[in-house]
């Protein structure tokens, strides 16, 4: 298999599971050496950490807030001394806090907005220092088809993941002629530990109805694009949102 990755670096934000993990498995698998964030689990980071090895790359987990700028900048810093760059940057960290408005909380809505949103600013003022140093660089923004279609409930989601689609458009046009790409990824409905329980019952039958493809969509389905934005095979994309959904968002 030719390895579209070989030798590059990846810094993974909120990768100890779910679509994070699955992302850094597919980058590792092509040979790309793997930093990556988490902040829960220990040993779930460990042991994704000894499983990226396998691929005979380097890998590091780091427990790290990106949601905290300083925290972004140390991360950063420290993978840039213990790597020596950084190619690709993907970030992936974030939660939801789904209720109405009339229930939601400022708490709730600061919450989600600083996790998922202002991560993304953190992380990216860091990588684009040694990207454009390098004049090369791909930045993979995970956002949501719930940024693009908006959704009831999850209006802090929502605006988190829409935040996101703008950001990546204007870091596009700031970069583009260092040769930094700056993309989106828009997933629709992906089977997690976060989204379990749309898997249950009637409720998954009536979702699945709405989706062209017929079926949820897995980790690898993000991760192969993922990839495909990582590599030079996307050197003439930048500033664009793809939506990994099955044909959901038309």
């Amino acid at each position: 298999m030719e390895k579209l990755l070989e030798g590059k670096v990846a810094i993974v934000t909120g990768a100890s599971r779910g679509i994070g993990e699955g992302i850094a498995l597919k980058l590792a698998e092509h040979g790309a050496h793997i930093a990556f964030t988490y902040l829960s689990s220990d040993e779930k980071a460990k042991a994704l950490e000894e499983r990226l090895q396998t691929f005979g790359i380097n890998a590091k987990a780091y427990k790290s807030n990106a949601a905290i700028y300083d925290y972004a900048e140390s991360t950063v810093n420290e993978v840039v001394k213990e790597f020596g760059s950084i190619d690709i940057c993907v970030n992936n960290a974030g939660i939801s806090k789904d209720n109405l408005l009339l229930r939601m909380t400022a708490e709730q809505w600061d919450e989600v907005i600083t996790t998922n949103l202002k991560s993304v600013f953190n992380m990216t003022k860091q990588v684009i220092r040694p990207m454009m140093k390098a004049r090369k660089g791909s930045i993979i923004n995970m956002s949501s088809i719930i940024g693009m279609r908006g959704n009831a409930g999850q209006s802090s989601y929502a605006a988190s993941k829409a935040g996101i689609i703008g950001f990546t458009k204007s870091i596009a046009a700031e970069l583009g002629s260092r040769n930094v790409r700056c993309n989106a990824i828009a997933p629709g409905f992906v089977e997690t530990d976060m989204t379990s329980y749309l898997k249950e019952g009637e409720g998954a039958d009536k979702y699945k109805a709405n989706i062209p493809l017929g079926r949820f969509g897995t980790a690898e389905d993000i991760a192969n694009v993922t990839l495909f934005l990582a590599s030079d095979m996307s050197s003439y994309v930048t500033g664009q949102t793809i939506s990994v959904c099955g044909g959901l968002n038309m």
